[in-house]
């Protein structure tokens, strides 16, 4: 009746431990994450002076441009976007694009390019994947910033998997009012647990959605978007994808479709744009392979119009 950490694990980096060899140590990992969850303690890991090992490339361009930036969850990785990064560049024709792998510590590794085009290509990794939704928001509130002074954005588009889709919107929240942050303009949300996770504080077939469609039972993540639903700018266009395995726990093994469906009752009101897409199926939902399924990349590179 418990959540399965080791499970998860076990599915998340399914044929992909060769890797994780060059990762940092779990006891960094769990001991940096933690420093990030907390607001007093994040000073610890300011105090660390800011490295970037830059081997990218820009490519000067004209344009307002608008960056794809994709953003995986806990205990993913590169891997996680790898074959979401690759359709996208196939589709939009230009097999380049900005790798950008961060630590908590605030340290920064560029490789490849920032592309010419209305859309360059981001793809995240955080070096401690182990952190929670807190670890995540600490990410993103340095991460943004930084690469929209350094590349000269103002708006971005973003593909979440699993935890970080939360994380993006809770960051929009945050800095609504900010002029100096970037702003989303659009995104793709995939798998995303905004109420819950499937036995860690989300029992299957326990919540519901009322006829409204706010669910019967909110975590505290979820009252903090719920309490600042009103900040959700009205021009940003939302993909909710979610998945359910068919096995009788509406679940894709560790999100509830309730969670998942949650986060229309909050941005739908206001988004310039929702929409929400199932997928079903034991061998299509599974929370861990949606981020590699074909028919969602093809539904999330059309709703980024890369693909036609």
């Amino acid at each position: 009746m418990f959540f399965n950490t080791k499970k998860y694990a076990e599915e998340a980096e399914k044929n992909h431990k060769h890797d994780l060899k060059q990762e940092p140590s779990m006891f960094n990992m769990i001991s940096l994450g933690l420093l990030a969850t907390f607001a007093p303690t994040r000073i610890f890991l300011k105090l660390h002076p800011r490295h970037i090992e830059n081997k990218a490339t820009i490519e000067k361009s004209d344009l307002d441009q608008e960056p794809i930036i994709y953003f995986h969850g806990f205990r993913g990785g590169d891997y996680t976007t790898r074959v979401m990064v690759k359709h996208a560049t196939q589709d939009k024709g230009n097999p380049k694009f900005l790798k950008v792998t961060v630590d908590l510590l605030g340290d920064f590794k560029l490789e490849g390019t920032w592309t010419n085009d209305k859309h360059p290509i981001v793809q995240v990794a955080f070096r401690q994947r182990i952190v929670g939704i807190y670890g995540i928001d600490y990410y993103l509130s340095f991460v943004l910033p930084f690469l929209a002074k350094r590349y000269g954005f103002k708006t971005y588009l973003a593909v979440a998997h699993s935890l970080a889709c939360p994380c993006i919107i809770r960051t929009e929240m945050k800095h609504y009012r900010s002029k100096n942050f970037p702003h989303l303009k659009k995104c793709a949300l995939i798998a995303g647990p905004f109420d819950g996770v499937t036995y860690l504080g989300d029992i299957p077939n326990v919540n519901y959605l009322t006829e409204s469609g706010r669910p019967s039972v909110m975590n505290p993540h979820y009252l903090y978007l719920f309490f600042n639903r009103r900040k959700f700018n009205p021009d940003i266009a939302v993909l909710n994808i979610y998945g359910n395995v068919l096995d009788n726990t509406n679940t894709d093994k560790f999100i509830s479709v309730v969670s998942a469906k949650s986060i229309r009752y909050i941005v739908a009101p206001k988004a310039h744009f929702y929409q929400e897409v199932e997928v079903r199926g034991k061998n299509d939902a599974e929370h861990s392979w949606m981020h590699d399924n074909p028919f969602v990349i093809d539904i999330v590179d059309k709703f980024l119009k890369l693909k036609k």
